[in-house]
């Protein structure tokens, strides 16, 4: 399934039926008045939560009225929100302000829309003058009154015309960081990703509470409803912008049924051509990625780094025991040389590092790599996944920082992996006797030792076949060192082989550990991609 396409669900958590607005409004209007002026705080927000929990999922899609019911990309896109209308422009002092998002093309469940002041909650009603319909061929004035929004975006005083953070779709949110550059993007909760037994469930945001700033404060607090048909939840968003958007995130959750694959602080993203991974190379473009590893600080100390790839087929990787010290997606390469992209900017990609709060306990970072041909489909999903499946009527709390960067808040002390190569193994000039396959990883930064006496050892393991052709050697282009190697896989069989690689001199390690997982061909091609051998 398209990540992309999440988008475009209508978000039914119910069942398939779709309801008129005015009927779905109607009907939890009752069950459900936060209403102008009512008290809302966190602690109402949860109880809410808990609340809807213990009832029948609810129905969140609607059809559309026909003015907005099947509007194209460009049609939608023409749809554009007045800035003078923005929440909180009244206020000269407000380091945030918020545009709304209008229903349409793929964004077919209403979301309400709240602001909080002085702990009271006001709904914004749904009006057709914040926005200018431009060239969509849509007349506002012909759409429901009960209509409600689609999302929000949220702007900062350091530049009024660019957003900072949107959430949109789902439960799907972003932001960008230094580079002002959108990329990667979050979600509140995965279900079941990449499970062979159930198919992957999508939770939606229904609600959302803004809470006003207060004078010049330099955050600004969201707060959102959660449902599933397998869960509800609380969520408590505080936003800042400094040095890339920052948000610490609490959340509480509330299981109706069993749920085996929890996905905490999921993280979603591209990776479709890069230097290690060039099967799909009919693109004039050398790289194409939102993110081109997952970096882990292990709850042992020990810092990992995966790069990514674009597999054959669906491909599923478990990390650590406990939760970590935290972990993110990054884009390390920042080299606009290596992608070529003078359009949507790969190179200023955003990272997002996962920084948990409190004790997690056990489980572990899961990685799921999906087959993708096209840079639209977001084929990448990062998440803490919880030892202990959640169970109906408890409550499950975590906290976690996102931050999201050019550079990560934590950084590795030791040197860090800053690429990863393949190729044909063997040696050049030579004739090659057997298929075996070429890995060259290169180390820059931290306590490396230069210079031709520095001893520096790879320490190498493959879970099958054999490493031969072993080599550290230092690289001055990078101010660091290049480990090569071959692995030669057992001659049957097309198993992945887990690689695991780290650089040392005597017993003190000086890299962080690299891993890389990579599935050999069957042994009637090997034959075709060993040239020398024919």
């Amino acid at each position: 399934m398209k990540r992309r396409d999440f988008l475009k669900m209508t978000g039914a958590i119910g069942g398939s039926g779709l309801l008129p607005i005015s009927s779905l409004l109607a009907a939890t209007e009752k069950a459900e008045r936060v209403g102008a002026g009512e008290s809302f705080d966190y602690a109402w927000l949860k109880g809410r939560a808990r609340q809807l929990s213990t009832q029948p999922p609810r129905e969140t899609a609607i059809a559309l009225p026909e003015p907005i019911r099947d509007l194209d990309w460009d049609a939608y896109q023409a749809i554009r929100y007045r800035p003078a209308r923005a929440v909180w422009a009244d206020d000269p002092e407000a380091a945030f302000r918020a545009q709304l998002f209008h229903p349409g093309l793929h964004y077919k469940t209403p979301v309400r829309i709240h602001e909080v002041v002085d702990g009271h909650a006001h709904e914004l009603a749904y009006d057709p003058s914040r926005f200018d319909f431009g060239e969509s061929g849509v007349d506002g004035e012909r759409l429901p009154e009960d209509l409600g929004y689609a999302g929000f975006r949220l702007h900062h005083r350091d530049d009024w015309d660019r957003d900072v953070v949107a959430f949109l779709g789902a439960s799907y949110f972003r932001a960008v960081s230094d580079s002002l550059q959108y990329g990667i993007s979050a979600r509140g909760l995965a279900i079941d990703t990449a499970s062979s037994s159930k198919e992957e469930e999508f939770p939606v945001f229904t609600r959302f509470w803004l809470e006003r700033p207060v004078d010049d404060e330099a955050n600004v607090i969201v707060y959102a409803l959660l449902e599933s048909s397998s869960v509800t939840g609380a969520y408590r968003f505080v936003i800042s912008d400094a040095e890339g958007v920052v948000m610490d995130v609490d959340m509480a959750l509330y299981p109706r049924r069993a749920i085996e694959r929890l996905g905490v602080a999921p993280l979603t993203s591209m990776y479709m051509v890069g230097e290690n991974d060039r099967d799909a190379d009919w693109d004039w473009r050398p790289e194409i990625h939102d993110s081109d590893g997952l970096s882990i600080h292990a709850d042992s100390g020990e810092w990992l780094w995966r790069p990514l790839t674009n597999p054959d087929q669906l491909r599923f990787n478990a990390f650590g025991e406990r939760a970590p010290h935290g972990f993110g997606l990054l884009q390390r390469d920042r080299d606009f040389d290596h992608y070529q992209d003078d359009g949507v900017y790969y190179d200023r990609r955003p990272g997002v590092w996962v920084e948990p709060k409190g004790d997690w306990g056990e489980g572990a970072v899961q990685l799921v790599e999906l087959p993708t041909l096209d840079e639209t489909f977001d084929n990448i999903v990062a998440f803490w996944n919880p030892a202990r499946p959640a169970e109906p009527g408890e409550e499950l709390l975590f906290g976690y920082r996102l931050s999201w960067c050019d550079t990560p808040p934590e950084q590795p002390p030791l040197a860090r992996c800053v690429a990863t190569r393949t190729g044909l193994g063997g040696v050049v000039g030579q004739r090659r006797e057997y298929y075996s396959r070429r890995f060259v990883v290169d180390f820059s930064g931290g306590p490396m030792p230069l210079g031709e006496n520095a001893e520096v050892e790879p320490v190498i393991d493959a879970s099958a076949g054999r490493v031969e052709i072993t080599s550290a050697r230092p690289l001055d282009a990078i101010e660091g060192y290049r480990a090569m190697f071959d692995v030669v896989p057992p001659d049957e069989g097309t198993d992945p082989i887990t690689l695991r690689l780290y650089l040392k001199q005597g017993d003190r390690p000086l890299t962080e550990t690299w891993l890389y997982e990579w599935t050999p061909p069957p042994a009637e091609e090997r034959k075709l991609r060993n040239p020398g051998h024919l």
